[in-house]
């Protein structure tokens, strides 16, 4: 379990994060949404140790989160895919993994992870300027999981993909956190993302978390609809 209790950060006078408690159970998808500038990346470069929070802090399974151990526990697709430009597809995916293996095992399983997220091995020794975006967010997927993770981040995984590839990306992500039982955190502003991947969704508005709840019930609440525009239980019940 990643939990977050009373996290708070300023830059300046400004106020990101107030007091911000959450929790995201072990194998859980948690969906934050929020308009820009609410904090949805700063609350997410916390958890991560990239930025010191002024006040509260997170846990991991309980205890104060060790970054050197989480570190190594997790995967993340970058918003961009942020691939390095100067490795392969296969190397990108195994770039974690060639630190402690040899080059024919790291590709063996970059292979098996490119497969995993529907990309043939003949892509493998492209380089990242020859991919299409959507085949960038795929690889970047790849990369995410290559190993193994325990917690997966996904930073606007579906920015820049039209329609039908963003929702392709959301079923890959939503299939590998139900098949490797990952606990993942999703920051995004796509509301047909949420409905895919998460199990709960979390809106953060003005640094502190204004509705945290199922994604089945998301419709029917309050803060929601009248932050995003979802139809209220009251108006649902009138259509009807």
């Amino acid at each position: 379990m990643i939990r977050t209790c009373g996290l708070s950060k300023s830059f300046g006078a400004k106020r990101v994060l107030d007091s911000v408690d959450l929790s995201v159970a072990t194998g859980e998808s948690l969906c934050v949404i929020g308009q820009s500038g609410t904090g949805k990346s700063v609350l997410l470069k916390c958890i991560l140790g990239l930025e010191r929070p002024d006040a509260g802090q997170v846990l991991w399974n309980g205890q104060p989160l060790d970054r050197a151990r989480f570190m190594a526990r997790f995967g993340m697709l970058f918003q961009g895919a942020a691939l390095f430009d100067s490795l392969s597809v296969w190397q990108n995916v195994a770039f974690r993994l060639r630190q402690r293996m040899d080059d024919r095992r790291a590709r063996a399983i970059a292979l098996d992870k490119l497969a995993r997220v529907g990309l043939a091995s003949d892509i493998a020794d492209l380089m990242p300027a020859q991919l299409s975006g959507g085949m960038a967010k795929r690889v970047g997927l790849a990369r995410a999981i290559a190993d193994d993770p325990a917690v997966i981040f996904f930073d606007e995984p579906t920015t820049g993909l039209d329609p039908i590839r963003a929702r392709a990306i959301d079923a890959l992500i939503r299939g590998i956190v139900t098949e490797t039982g990952a606990t993942a955190i999703t920051i995004t502003h796509d509301m047909a993302s949420c409905r895919i991947i998460g199990d709960r969704v979390a809106l953060l508005a003005d640094g502190r978390i204004a509705h945290d709840g199922p994604v089945a019930d998301m419709d029917r609440a309050p803060a929601l609809a009248g932050f995003l525009g979802i139809p209220s239980a009251g108006a649902g019940d009138h259509a009807r």
